[in-house]
Parts: C-alpha cells; sequence; structure tokens
C-alpha cells in the first residue's frame, strides 16, 4: 500500500512525500519485462520469450525499473492526493529520491516527492449586509424611442443613395490586401455596416466620407488567413452607399411587428421594456459591487505558475507571438491582472457556495447550456455533446454553482440608489439565485445586419441571460483585455507528474511522466 505524507509549503503549494513498497512496485516491473521482451529481437528467442536475466544482461535492469515506474507513478501520485485530500490546480514538480537496486538493494521501494499548486484555504467574513450603491433605475423617453427606433429598423428597407456614407449606413465594398506590393487576399461585393466594428482596423474611418464609386487606401494588421498578424495595405472600393428607410410608426407597423394592433399598445409595451431593462441593468451594477466590496474583505494567495500558465496558453492560443501587436507588455500585464482577479473570484465564491450549501439542478444547467450555445449561434444538442466530449460539464457546473452563490450575497446585500431610496432586486435576483437577468450585456450588442423581411411576430422582451459572476471562471478572465479572443471557463487540470530525475541510468521516468496528463 502507498504511504505519503504532506507537508504545506505555504498557503498555494504542497509537497508530498510518496513512499511506494517493492510488493506494490513488483507487478510493474514484471508487466515491464514482458513489454520489453515484446520489443526487442534477441537470436534464439521468439519476441515475448526472452528471459529476464537476458533482458538485464542486454538492456540492464535499471531501464526495466524505470519502465514500470514511469507506468505506474501517476497512479501512486494519484492515489497519495486522494489519501492527503489535496486537489492540484497543475502539473507537478517530482523528484525520485530511492528506487529498487539503488544502494544495491534490490527490492527497495519507490520514493518520491510532488510539489504541487492548491487552492488556498480561506475564512470568509461576514458576507451579509454589505453596503452598495447604485444609479437609479429610471427608463428615460430616450430610451423608450430607442427601443422603437431599433423595431423599426428590424423592418427597415435598403435604397441606394448618392450621398457619402456616414456612420450605420449599409455600403457594398470591394476589398484587396497587399503585404510588400503583393496581393495576399481579396474579396468582392460584401455588405458592411459603417461603425459596425467588424472588419478589419481602420475600414470604419476609411469608409466614412466615400460615395459609390470611390475608394480609399489604409494600413491595417490581418485578422485571418495565414497572413494573420501581419501589417498589410487593403484598398477598399466603394460600388454602392445605401439608406436605411424606416417604416412609419402606425397601427400597420404596430400590427406587422407585434402582436398587438395599435401603435399605442405597442410603445406601452415598449416603455414596460425599457423600464425592465433598467432595473436588469440596476441589477447587474449592484451585481459586481457586491463582489467588489466581498473581494475587499479577504486576502486570497494567488500562485503565480498557474497564472503564468494560463496566460501562456492565451496567448499562445491566438498564434500569435511575443512581440507583435497582439501580445504587447502592456497587454500581457492587463491579461494577467484578469487572471489574478478571477482565481480570487473563483476561490470566493466556492467558499460562499460551500458556506450557503450551494447546489446546481440540472435544469440549471441545461438553461445555462442553452443560454451559452445561442451565444455562439449552436444547437444547443450540439453545444451539449461537445462540452461532454471536451470534459467541460464539471467546469460548466462549477461556474453556475459560483453564479448562484454571488446571487446570494447580492440578495443579503443592502443596496440603495444615489438618491437614498432602497432598492428591491427581487425581480433580479429570485430566490436562491435561481436566475439572475443581465440584458444590459444583450443591450450592448447593436444588430449590424441588413433589413429583411420577418415574420410578425410578439414585441417581447427576449429571455434574458443568466448574470455572470464577474470575471468569476479563470478562462474568461482576459475577455476584458481582448477584442476578438475567446476566453472558455478554463480551470487548472491535475496533470501526470513530471519527474525531475531518477536513480536509474536512463531518464526514460522523466519523459515518461511529463507525457502523460490526468485531468482532475
Amino acid at each position: 500500500m502507498v504511504k505519503s505524507t504532506a507537508e504545506t509549503l505555504n498557503p498555494t503549494r504542497v509537497k508530498l512525500d510518496v513512499e511506494v513498497p517493492f510488493d506494490e512496485l513488483k507487478p510493474r516491473i514484471d508487466e515491464a519485462y514482458k513489454t520489453i521482451a515484446n520489443q526487442v529481437q534477441i537470436p534464439g528467442f521468439r519476441k515475448g520469450k526472452v528471459p529476464n536475466r537476458l533482458i538485464d544482461q542486454r538492456i540492464g535492469r535499471g531501464y526495466v525499473i524505470e519502465t514500470a515506474i514511469n507506468e505506474g507513478l501517476n497512479g501512486y501520485y494519484q492515489e497519495a492526493l486522494r489519501e492527503a485530500e489535496i486537489t492540484p490546480l497543475n502539473r507537478p514538480e517530482v523528484d525520485i529520491t530511492s528506487a529498487p537496486g539503488a544502494e544495491g538493494d534490490a527490492e527497495a521501494p519507490l520514493k518520491f516527492t510532488a510539489e504541487v499548486d492548491v487552492r488556498p484555504t480561506i475564512e470568509l467574513p461576514d458576507y451579509k449586509g454589505l453596503k452598495v450603491t447604485v444609479d437609479p433605475a429610471a427608463a428615460s423617453a430616450e430610451d423608450e424611442e430607442k427601443a422603437l427606433n431599433d423595431l423599426r429598423s428590424r423592418f427597415g428597407t435598403l435604397k441606394e443613395t448618392d450621398r457619402p456614407a456616414g456612420k450605420d449606413d449599409f455600403v457594398t465594398i470591394s476589398l484587396t490586401a497587399t503585404i510588400d506590393d503583393e496581393t495576399v487576399d481579396q474579396a468582392d461585393d460584401l455588405s458592411y455596416q459603417v461603425g459596425a466594428g467588424t472588419m478589419l482596423e481602420g475600414l470604419d474611418e476609411a469608409l466614412e466620407g466615400l460615395s459609390a464609386g470611390e475608394d480609399a487606401i489604409f494600413e491595417t494588421t490581418l485578422s485571418g488567413g495565414e497572413h494573420s498578424g501581419e501589417k498589410a495595405t487593403v484598398k477598399v472600393v466603394v460600388s454602392a452607399v445605401k439608406d436605411r428607410e424606416l417604416p412609419e410608426a402606425d397601427d400597420e407597423f404596430a400590427q406587422l411587428a407585434s402582436e398587438f394592433d395599435t401603435i399605442a399598445e405597442l410603445k406601452e409595451d415598449l416603455k414596460k421594456q425599457a423600464s425592465e431593462q433598467a432595473i436588469t441593468e440596476q441589477g447587474v451594477e449592484a451585481r459586481d459591487k457586491v463582489l467588489e466590496e466581498l473581494v475587499k474583505l479577504i486576502e486570497v494567495p494567488v500562485p503565480d505558475s498557474v497564472v503564468e500558465e494560463q496566460v501562456e496558453q492565451h496567448f499562445s492560443q491566438g498564434g500569435h507571438s511575443e512581440g507583435d501587436d497582439h501580445d504587447t507588455a502592456d497587454h500581457r500585464e492587463e491579461v494577467t491582472e484578469n487572471f489574478r482577479e478571477a482565481f480570487r473570484n473563483e476561490v470566493i465564491l466556492d467558499a460562499v457556495a460551500d458556506a450557503e450549501e450551494v447546489g446546481v439542478e440540472q435544469s440549471e444547467l441545461i438553461e445555462y447550456i442553452i443560454s451559452s450555445a445561442s451565444q455562439y449561434g449552436m444547437d444547443p444538442n450540439q453545444f451539449a455533446q461537445m462540452l461532454d466530449q471536451a470534459g467541460q460539464v464539471p467546469l460548466i457546473m462549477g461556474e453556475v454553482r459560483r453564479r448562484k452563490a454571488l446571487a446570494k450575497v447580492l440578495e443579503f446585500a443592502e443596496v440603495t440608489d444615489t438618491d437614498g431610496n432602497a432598492v428591491d432586486l427581487t425581480s433580479f435576483v429570485k430566490p436562491a439565485g435561481e436566475q439572475e437577468g443581465d440584458a444590459a450585456e444583450a443591450a450592448d450588442s447593436d444588430d449590424a445586419e441588413a433589413p429583411k423581411e420577418e415574420k410578425k411576430a410578439p414585441a417581447k422582451k427576449p429571455a434574458a441571460k443568466k448574470a455572470p459572476a464577474k470575471k468569476a471562471p479563470a478562462k474568461k478572465a482576459a475577455e476584458k483585455a481582448e477584442d476578438a479572443d475567446e476566453a472558455e471557463e478554463k480551470k487548472p487540470a491535475a496533470k501526470k507528474p513530471a519527474a525531475k530525475k531518477a536513480p536509474a541510468k536512463k531518464p526514460a521516468a522523466k519523459k515518461t511522466a511529463e507525457d502523460e496528463g490526468t485531468e482532475a
């Protein structure tokens, strides 16, 4: 039986001393002999029939021992983790201190140490009754008018015009990108809304003021294809500028665009929606401020190695190189701080969830998956299958649980507006934080699609997204600093140990242990 002891080196790092008796390792050694016998060719012996003593002579018993250690090291490490009730955050540093054959003892036990980063244990303060101040929730006449105009825009028509293009106009364009006078990319007859910011950096500025038949040249950094990240000169040619004509806001429009028969009824409904939106935005502000106040009360040690690993993964995923326009010192510093903040938030909210005995119902998990799938434009079933295959479901459950924990803290908080009025967030935080609205996120995204015919549909407020815990999941932490980067909730996984050294001659133990990874 594997014996182990754990020593806390600091609040975020633990050292395991592990001893594996020879009898425990012997089956691995026997299996190693069989494996090697099937791999080597020795005259006079068939594969798999080579005697152990001959393998010792030709290959060396040290290599056999190393092979056995490689095969069993992770299992022994995982057993030691379970015994010590430790959940690692990253790959451990392993040092093999003794193995069979060391100092002439053929049956010496296997001994190794493993240092690994762990989550710190924190003591929660009294988080009930946190006081925060938010802006009053009031929808203005401008908000109501904007809601009506946004709905009218969905049913608008595009009409070519002779005037120069301005913000929000639709244009038909052709793009040609060159690097060192060589054409590297070209696209024709693209439909684009000026100001959308969904294509190349500098395109919106180049388009403003151009009329049909005119062109402009600008410098930019390509964001796709084999030349992604490279500087290029782009020529944009405008072939058409289109005005959006909005339908009249009358009873006929109300019947076309909604379930209402009159424009007065439609306006009243949009007014109600604007009011609900204002309350939702107020709730989001209160939620974020409550988290900020909670974090101020708790000192959370953050393991630097874990953050550094996540930062490197973040920048390497986009195919960027250090020093390019994306991976700059300032940007890297910002992303690093976001990951550190995310780690602190996770630790705190997980502790709150434990204290409040917060659980996650299957219906809540399904709701989250459906909401997330819609954001990515994916079928919910396909999205759920992708998460399951990637082993991400436990991480998703953790995020939902943290959201509920934050909702619980908000439920206990004392929230007032800047006018001194108490704020009732019952409509934002439902019992036990079962659902939180975050329509503010939806309000920030503009519909840049060209107007088109749509079927008659009720002008109702869309289902609100779940309000995320502010930068709670580590993978999302860097979104604050990114323009187009994705961030999937990612939590450090426990991986197989990387052996630093072994007493045997061949360094096989190090290589194999590093190459094998096990998710916690």
